[in-house]
């Protein structure tokens, strides 16, 4: 309605009425905008509370069957509550159906609270993420030792999903961290079907092989050059003699300069190989067992299959990072070359590559990806060659290879940046950036 035609309106229905506040049209027209702006206030208001409620609606079933999937839980019978419980009311009745104890510290509670109150527009949430990401720049997941997920990893995981499944590029890309613990937790957990994956790019790494062809043609010329220098040096000193001695001497200079540096050639070579990761023995293992040391509270003994007729028996320090049966049925990455010796009176026959943080408080076997095959040997690209029968402790070669494994900021695990790759992919640890031993 136009604002002419709204006021003839108004005066038609003010001396219809002739109420006191009719008398003036102008008055009248006034407060009917503003109740029609009220009207229009109110209907949005209901509306946006009825997409919220069905957001929340949405969110809490997701969470609900996320944790039953989560602690092998039928959800059907627990669907009903995620209508008008909260989300701790939600968790800690599922934890209840379940029977395990009930977990309400404080950093259980405060990251269901952040769940609880996780903005619902992108908008409002960037910061949050932001914050987020800074968090897990120090941990692998958001609770626990990250060998399995804990239910404050699976809510918040339901929460984030929605927003982060359909974030463009540009926006991954300023949260590394959080884009990396939802992958790890997508390919810990099996969902099925309740979320869809959220495809991530993976870091490419450029074959070494390379560079070594292009030294071996260097080298292969310069080694040319030389021979046909020489004939040439030769032919002149036969035509002259005096020439000769001098030219004899000079070579002479020139024979013990290039002896020097073929020798010091040779010492690099002779080092490059003591550090060649291709020296050690690196398998797809799988823990059939896993038990405490008899007489050492920080170790654990494994039982490992490495598809030899025999399974092999390793100790590892890891009782203060993962129970035995966090690692039973665990697929490890282990050196299976190094000299057998007892730890404690128990003999170990291998040594379990673990990634940890900078200080040692998070630690955790390597992972090797699915469809890597039992007892299949890890490769590196560009690096080849027979690994020893067993290491000698003398050589040390094993303390001069560890500085140089280390996972990369996907948590890729490398030696000098190649990665540990097998037939299914690459080895992984959900601790970017961690040294490995």
């Amino acid at each position: 309605m136009e604002h002419g035609e709204a006021f003839e309106w108004a005066d038609t229905i003010c001396q219809a009425h002739n109420a006191n506040t009719c008398k003036n049209p102008i008055k009248f027209l006034t407060l009917w905008k503003e109740k029609q702006k009220r009207k229009t206030e109110e209907s949005k208001g209901k509306k946006k509370m009825a997409s919220n409620r069905s957001i929340n609606l949405n969110r809490n079933q997701k969470i609900v069957s996320s944790l039953c999937k989560h602690l092998s839980l039928d959800p059907k019978i627990l669907l009903d509550d995620a209508k008008e419980n909260d989300i701790k009311s939600l968790y800690l009745h599922i934890l209840k159906s379940s029977g395990a104890p009930s977990n309400d510290n404080d950093e259980v509670m405060k990251w269901i609270a952040f769940a609880e109150s996780f903005p619902l527009d992108s908008k409002s949430c960037s910061g949050v993420l932001s914050g987020l990401n800074g968090e897990l720049a120090q941990k692998s997941v958001l609770l626990g030792n990250g060998l399995k997920p804990s239910e404050a990893d699976v809510i918040v995981f339901s929460v984030l999903h929605p927003l982060l499944i359909g974030l463009p590029n540009a926006d991954k890309e300023k949260l590394p961290h959080v884009l990396r613990w939802m992958d790890y937790i997508q390919s810990k957990e099996d969902f099925g079907e309740l979320f869809e994956k959220i495809l991530l790019e993976k870091a490419e790494f450029e074959p070494q092989g390379a560079t070594n062809t292009e030294k071996v043609e260097i080298d292969s010329d310069a080694k040319k050059a030389s021979q046909s220098t020489k004939s040439a040096d030769k032919s002149e000193a036969d035509k002259n003699p005096k020439k000769s001695d001098a030219g004899k001497k000079a070579t002479q200079g020139k024979e013990v300069t290039q002896d020097k540096k073929k020798s010091s050639e040779t010492e690099a070579v002779e080092k490059d190989k003591d550090i060649s990761v291709s020296l050690l023995n690196i398998q797809v293992g799988l823990i059939r067992k896993a038990w405490k040391h008899p007489s050492a509270d920080s170790l654990l003994v494994e039982e490992i299959d490495t598809g030899d007729a025999k399974p092999r028996q390793v100790v590892s320090g890891l009782a203060k990072h993962c129970s035995p049966d966090e690692l039973k049925n665990r697929r490890v990455v282990l050196i299976t070359n190094v000299k057998p010796g007892k730890l404690r009176d128990v003999v170990s026959e291998g040594l379990v590559l673990c990634a940890s943080n900078e200080d040692h408080t998070i630690v955790e076997p390597l992972l090797p990806p699915e469809g890597a095959k039992i007892g299949e040997r890890v490769s590196f690209s560009g690096i080849d060659g027979k690994p020893e029968d067993v290491l000698n402790p003398k050589k040390k070669q094993l303390e001069k290879i560890t500085p140089h494994l280390f996972t990369d900021g996907k948590g890729v695990a490398t030696f000098k940046g190649i990665p540990f790759m097998t037939s299914g992919g690459p080895c992984t640890s959900s601790i970017p950036k961690a040294s490995i031993k």
